[in-house]
Parts: C-alpha cells; structure tokens; sequence
C-alpha cells in the first residue's frame, strides 16, 4: 500500500510517548491517527506506525489498520501503481480480497489468513485495488524497513499461508518468525515476529518470548489487556525489550496484532514510500520516479512497470523545502 498523503509528515523520534497510559512493565499505548487514503471518497487508515512516540518496532516501520469498511461508502482500495525503495510491504487481510500487481511480474490476490510479502529492494512499483467482489474491507498494511545491508537487492515478492495453530487459549497465524514452535516460511531480513492471535474469552496467555524483541500488540476486535494494561480499539501496545513472557488476557475474545523484532539499531529517512539513509537517498528515488515512470523517460528503469494496470502511476509529492532527517 502507499502512503497517498499529499503531504508526508516528516517525524523524528523522540522521548515523549504519546499514550493513553503506562503500565508497571512499561507498556505505552500509541494512539492511531486517521488518514485517509485517497480517491474520491477517501477510505479511511488508522495509523499507529510511525509516530513521535515511537517510529519503529524492530523492523516493523508502518502500520495502517482499516475496516470494516463498507465498499459501496468509502469505494474500497484504488492505489494506482507508485514505488517503494529500501522495505518490504506485508498485507494481511480479515476480511475482503485485494488485486496485487508489481513491476517484477507479479500478479495476485491478497486473501484473509494469506501473506502477501513484497520486497522493494533497490526498487519496485505495485498496484493494489480491491476487487469488484469485495463489499467488506477489512484489514492492515505494514512496512519492514530493510537493514543497510540488504536495502540495494533485487526486488522480489512471495504468497504464503500460515498454518493456524492452538496456543493455549489462542489460535495463532504465524505470518513472519516464529512463535511458541509455531513458525513461518517467509523471507526477511532481520530477527523478526509478525502473527494474528484470536484469543478465546476469558483465555489468559503467557508467551515465551526473545527477551531481545520489543513487541507491538495491536486491538483489531474484542478486548485485550497486555501486561495489565487495557488496549483500546486500534491502539498499538508498545512493550519494549527485556522480558522473556508476554502477558495477554481477553474477557469477551479477541483478535489482535502481534508484531515484534530486535530494535533495527540503524537510523532511517523515511518520507511518503520510500526509505533510505540520507536526505539525498530518498530525493534520488522520487526524482527517478519522476522521471522514469511519470515523464515516461525511461519504462525499464529501477522502478518498470505495472503491466495491464487500466491507470495511470501516482506522482510523488513535493519534496519538503528542509532536510529530511534520519530517526531510529
């Protein structure tokens, strides 16, 4: 999914949470901010990643959470083809289908329960819209930010299904690393987490978990308390590392997010779809983007092609009149 505000926010992180509480354990709770995501009706996001509070958990850098949206409202999903440097995208979907299409070739449907991984590399360009079928639109949109290490690879993109497995009072869809011997098939980059839980009523969980992961819990139904902190709908619990159990408990049932990773230890520049390490970086991919795909100068070029999309690519926004700078 891109990122279609007009104008990006440009954060950088600092010490202030923006919370609705903290616990004993140091969970901080972030509060989603509402975006819409373009056309004319605007569907909307709720966005909790990146924020001032907290730009980053592990890898994970994005974070927009949507529905249950009625299509015949809002108008689904029309995100016309525009690129992405330096990440990977993760769509996961309760409820709904989205067409995928990307420069590499690729052509697919993004179902509930199914991972659709795509990884940007040195550059790509994709599509998503949801499909005529779709009435309800149900879901959440997330970005892994590619280590230094790994950011100039060739762009790639892979479907996988987790296995539902019982643990304990939950059922978990293992989509990204691994959890409580439940684990993924996916590529990334970097020691990562990223599962859905649905958490019977009354269930009480304590997970075995890498002490060295900070975790993000996100509410997307029912009730959840992590660590004796009550999540509201949408928010994002922020746990950060050093404990090896994760305490959740649900009195009526939940579904819930489950998102976690070492701490990246790498300053970013993130601004609208791109992610690199300098101010120059990312001036350097819209100013391609621009050229090469907008323009029409050069159709081969890093970004390619969407092949048989019936639209035209998204122009990147102005460029702010400052530095972009990095965040951790």
């Amino acid at each position: 999914m891109s990122n279609l505000e007009r104008r990006p926010a440009e954060l950088v992180a600092d010490c202030e949470a923006t919370s609705r509480g903290v616990g004993a354990d140091g969970v901080v709770l972030l509060e989603p901010r509402d975006v819409p995501l373009g056309g004319p009706r605007a569907m909307p996001v709720h966005r909790t990643l990146p924020q001032r509070a907290k730009s980053t958990i592990g890898g994970w850098c994005f974070l927009d959470h949507y529905g249950p949206d009625d299509v015949s409202v809002t108008g689904g999903m029309r995100v016309p083809p525009h690129p992405h440097t330096g990440l990977q995208t993760v769509s996961w979907l309760f409820q709904g289908e989205i067409e995928h299409r990307d420069s590499v070739g690729s052509h697919a449907l993004v179902r509930p329960g199914e991972l659709n991984l795509m990884t940007a590399g040195h550059g790509i360009s994709h599509s998503e819209d949801s499909t005529p079928e779709t009435t309800v639109l149900h879901g959440a949109q997330l970005w892994l930010a590619l280590p230094d290490a790994w950011r100039e690879q060739d762009p790639f993109f892979e479907r996988t299904v987790p296995i539902p497995t019982r643990i304990g009072g939950a059922v978990a869809r293992v989509f990204i690393g691994e959890l409580a011997g439940a684990s993924a098939q996916s590529t990334v980059f970097s020691p990562l987490l990223g599962a859905q839980l649905d958490l019977d009523a009354g269930a009480t969980l304590e997970l075995e978990v890498r002490p060295e992961f900070e975790h993000g819990i996100l509410l997307d139904l029912g009730d959840v308390t992590v660590e004796g902190v009550e999540v509201p709908h949408r928010h994002l619990a922020y746990v950060p590392a050093g404990g090896d159990l994760l305490r959740l408990s649900s009195v009526g049932g939940a579904r819930i997010l489950l998102l976690g990773g070492e701490p990246l230890g790498e300053q970013i520049v993130m601004w609208w779809n791109f992610i690199g390490r300098s101010h120059e970086d990312v001036a350097a991919s819209r100013e391609q983007w621009q050229n090469e795909v907008i323009e029409g100068a050069d159709a081969s070029g890093r970004f390619g092609t969407v092949a048989d999309y019936p639209g035209s690519p998204l122009p990147a926004p102005v460029m702010p009149t400052v530095r972009l700078k990095p965040r951790q």
